[in-house]
């Protein structure tokens, strides 16, 4: 039975076996009605977001050409990042996760599409789609929360390093995608032993994200730079035309990285969402399955240009459920998913981007300190049968 970590208010205490049985099959039947109809529509929509992606980063390009000059730079820079992150969230995420495989189309396929991120598709597949969305918000199995690198329960023992997370977590944000693939590689256990350090697999997987970021490097720090010294040398600034291209690469890297960080923050921690003991999916049903995904995620509340800006992980709660349904249908199904949460009782955290940040960023500072009163001891060896059964 899925087992929340030990809450004074236990929050599916209502709820018998029957009750999270029904509650999948309601939500098998939801995803059953956007298969029905899924096709054209969504084959358009996939289409249209590559071309404006493309589009976009070509002339954010070729304005930087001219990055010499103040207002080139700017509009560059702004162009590139909103590039960036369309290509990384709406596009290559989704891809990934297989939602437009359907459609048979060879070059937009999760078995041959690649990304701009230094993780290569196959290890970030593994990672994430494989593990993280089977173990979500499991505290010791699912390392996406906290990448490993935080307290995010109040029942994880605190230790003094943890006062330092959030600054690991702020460094984290800025350089998201290398910890992305430092997390996708398990980079801290694999560089703890020999033995592990000169495992054949690993070290093939380690060299497949060095050139990865290598490519990525030479692109945007040697290749466009080298493409804008024609213009500085033309207006006696071939200096500020070379850096300046670089500065406005890295700006819109950062920019990126920033936002993603944001998002799947605001997706997974925020206040109101919950994590669970490691044993929890010990014989869990389908209908456990999704109970957890509905408790342990969170939405942002925005406009349509904030989902498409988020690749729709600001219906992250939808996207948990379902995430290999087209991520642009995922606000037709809010309102019929959000229905069940009332009905059955359970609470369906949302809000807007910056207050959602603030929370998330609130919980990270508060478990970086110690317990104002001790934990709760918890015997994880023999787990619930029924969420009546969790301690209140």
């Amino acid at each position: 039975m899925t087992t929340l970590q030990r809450k004074e208010v236990n929050p599916i205490a209502h709820l018998s076996p029957e009750d999270i049985e029904q509650l999948g099959r309601e939500l098998d039947a939801i995803r059953d009605e956007v298969l029905a109809v899924r096709g054209e529509k969504d084959a358009r929509h996939i289409r249209r977001m590559i071309a404006v992606q493309r589009r976009l980063e070509l002339g954010s390009r070729a304005v930087l050409l001219f990055s010499v000059f103040p207002p080139a730079w700017v509009l560059g820079t702004i162009g590139l990042s909103i590039s960036k992150i369309l290509e990384n969230m709406e596009i290559g995420h989704n891809i990934l996760h297989g939602q437009y495989d359907f459609m048979r189309d060879p070059k937009i396929h999760s078995t041959t599409w690649e990304w701009d991120s230094a993780s290569p598709a196959e290890q970030w597949k593994h990672s994430h789609n494989e593990l993280h969305h089977k173990y979500t918000n499991v505290v010791g199995r699912d390392n996406d929360l906290g990448y490993g690198i935080m307290r995010v329960d109040e029942q994880q023992k605190w230790a003094p390093a943890h006062l330092g997370q959030p600054f690991y977590n702020f460094v984290n944000a800025c350089f998201f995608e290398y910890g992305i693939a430092a997390y996708d590689l398990e980079l801290g256990r694999n560089l703890r032993t020999r033995k592990r350090r000169n495992n054949p697999e690993f070290r093939a997987r380690a060299r497949q994200v060095l050139h990865k970021i290598r490519r990525q490097v030479t692109r945007d720090y040697v290749v466009h730079p080298a493409l804008a010294l024609p213009v500085g040398f033309a207006v006696g600034n071939p200096l500020g035309a070379l850096f300046g291209t670089m500065a406005a690469n890295f700006v819109a890297n950062l920019a990126r990285n920033l936002w993603s960080h944001s998002v799947i923050m605001c997706g997974h921690f925020p206040n109101g969402v919950e994590t669970f003991e490691r044993t929890s999916i010990t014989g869990e049903t389908r209908g456990e399955w999704y109970l957890r995904q509905m408790l342990g995620s969170a939405n942002i509340s925005g406009s349509k240009l904030m989902h498409i800006m988020t690749g729709n992980l600001s219906h992250q709660i939808e996207h948990h459920l379902f995430p290999d349904l087209p991520a642009s249908r995922y606000a037709e199904v809010a309102p019929k998913v959000r229905a069940l949460f009332e009905r059955y009782q359970l609470k369906y955290v949302t809000g807007p981007l910056v207050f959602q940040v603030a929370s998330a960023w609130a919980k990270v500072f508060r478990l970086a300190l110690p317990n104002r009163k001790p934990a709760r001891e918890i015997d994880h060896s023999i787990p619930p049968r029924h969420p009546a059964e969790v301690a209140a």
